[in-house]
């Protein structure tokens, strides 16, 4: 049994809170000092789920309480840099969801003042531990792949936002929505992380006739170093979605799909790898957890922090 145990107050029980407390309550090194939402029935449905979940007066009592050894914020992004303050103004060290921010000189400022005031950080991109990036990052420092002609980025998703997601209304707006902040996000953080500082070349969203609603399609390139990437996005029409990075090489070439999973070609079909992990995904967001005992231990971990997150969601605007 681990001796650690992180008391992590949660602010914003939406879909992301609720999945977080999930996953640790099923990891040793993390317990509950509190949770916050302002929707009564989002409170309601996290103490259905965690009985033992006490419901903070406020989030201002949940980040200040000296019971509070983390602040996980899972709010809509708009809010994000008000609760960070927060955190920053209680000295508490803060675990965000992404994306940091929508207001990119906003998400400027809340990284220029987490460096000022020393405050450590982490933004949850829920692949960054996992065993399929790990594999991939470390054959690329090897030298395995070969010189890089490429990378390609796609997802589809037949309906957004996603049917587990309606609850979640602002991810259909442009304000703070769209598959390209909520998801696309996650793989340009792998491409900045693989392949280097991106920059962008070019980008063409298409928007619906309803200036409220976020894109239907997105297509860019960009350019890391002078390995180009491509990244294509669509919604609407019935299949399978879609989520997948492959990056390719002269020797060999990685292809990351499914969130999870990672399958190698040295010139033939595609060859899954993973086979030995019986769950990748439950696997996954422990070892992303097992990376934020680390980090709060003051131990080396794989985790980015805000400023690779400004670092996305700088490419992400400026995409859209």
């Amino acid at each position: 049994m681990s001796e650690r145990n992180w008391r992590v107050g949660i602010i914003g029980l939406g879909i992301m809170g609720g999945r977080m407390i999930d996953n640790m309550r099923q990891h040793s090194d993390f317990s509950f000092a509190g949770a916050w939402d302002p929707a009564a029935d989002a409170c309601n449905k996290a103490r259905a789920a965690a009985p033992e979940l006490e419901i903070a007066d406020s989030a201002s009592d949940l980040i200040a309480s000296s019971d509070t050894d983390l602040v996980y914020i899972a709010c809509p992004p708009v809010l994000h840099k008000e609760y960070a303050d927060a955190a920053m103004d209680a000295g508490k060290p803060i675990y965000c969801e992404k994306p940091l921010g929508i207001d990119v000189e906003q998400s400027r400022a809340l990284v220029s003042r987490l460096s000022e005031t020393n405050t450590p950080n982490i933004v949850n991109f829920a692949q960054a531990a996992c065993e399929a990036v790990q594999r991939a990052e470390s054959r690329i420092k090897a030298g395995d792949l070969g010189a890089l002609a490429g990378i390609d980025i796609n997802v589809h998703f037949s309906l957004w936002p996603r049917a587990w997601q309606l609850d979640a209304d602002w991810l259909r707006l442009r304000e703070q929505g769209g598959y390209t902040r909520e998801v696309l996000s996650h793989f340009l953080y792998l491409l900045e992380r693989l392949a280097g500082k991106a920059e962008v070349i070019s980008s063409t969203p298409v928007y619906p006739s309803d200036p409220d609603l976020c894109e239907t399609h997105i297509t860019a390139t960009l350019d890391c170093g002078g390995v180009p990437a491509v990244v294509h996005g669509s919604s609407g029409g019935v299949g399978p979605d879609r989520v997948e990075m492959t990056v390719w090489g002269a020797k060999q070439s990685l292809r990351l799909h499914d969130w999870f999973c990672l399958a190698a070609s040295d010139g033939g079909d595609w060859r899954p790898e993973l086979d030995d992990i019986d769950k990748l995904r439950p696997d996954s967001f422990k070892l992303q957890l097992d990376q934020v005992s680390a980090w709060m231990a003051g131990e080396s971990n794989v985790l980015p922090d805000a400023a690779a997150a400004l670092s996305v969601q700088e490419l992400v605007e400026e995409m859209l």
